[in-house]
């Protein structure tokens, strides 16, 4: 896949480091003096383009009408959302996704500038801390389809309510699907005749709602229910 990222902060970095490693080709573009000098330090020359992401003239040097992803990540929301303007318009790119600094700005984040998939930071971050605030051991590992869905992780403790229970009959609405159990190191798939161990880790899909129902079955008798 052909990717270009706009902004060389810590996270356009980060994202080109890891897209790299996968064998992605990827094209960073950063006109900032100082991230340029830790760029060359970190990433291939090749791959860095020096200019502002919002000049067509950079975004076609970089190779943007080749590009399947344009990936915004600057700390500036204008430029974030005219370069994904400029990738649809001018250079016909499949697919945008952009960083978000300001949750205050994040409605104009849509179809309108040409932004398929947002990044809101602040909105994500305040959501894990909240979820670890009232999951108790429940860890979030990934955010999902704009933060409504997550894959969640939490190991099954003695005297559980969930413990020898088909995974049919707990009773988990529809919006929290058991993806898989690690039980002794190995993986076991979650059919519904299966029930939980104590210690097993479980591995979920799930919204706000169903996670809060699967933390509830698998607290502990000595945690009070929140």
């Amino acid at each position: 896949m052909f990717v270009v990222i706009a902004g060389g902060g810590r996270t356009g970095a980060q994202l080109a480091m890891q897209l790299l490693a996968q064998n992605h080709q990827v094209r960073m573009i950063e006109h900032r003096r100082e991230l340029l000098n830790l760029l060359h330090r970190e990433l291939p020359t090749e791959v860095i383009y020096e200019g502002h992401a919002t000049d067509p003239n950079i975004l076609k040097l970089a190779g943007l009408d080749k590009a399947n992803v344009l990936i915004t990540t600057s700390n500036d929301d204008a430029a974030n959302l005219i370069t994904c303007y400029l990738a649809r318009t001018l250079f016909n790119v499949r697919r945008t996704v952009a960083r978000i600094n300001n949750p205050l700005n994040a409605w104009l984040f849509d179809q309108n500038f040409h932004v398929d998939e947002v990044i809101n930071q602040a909105d994500v971050m305040a959501h894990l801390i909240q979820e670890e605030m009232s999951m108790g051991d429940m860890m979030t590992l990934l955010k999902l389809r704009r933060g409504r869905y997550s894959l969640v992780e939490e190991k099954v403790p003695p005297g559980a309510k969930a413990l020898g229970v088909p995974i049919k009959d707990l009773g988990l609405p529809d919006t929290c699907v058991i993806a898989a159990i690690i039980r002794h190191g190995q993986i076991t798939l979650p059919r519904g005749t299966i029930s939980f161990e104590e210690g097993d880790e479980v591995l979920a899909v799930t919204d706000d709602e169903g996670a809060k129902e699967l933390a509830r079955l698998l607290e502990p008798p000595s945690r009070p229910v929140k």
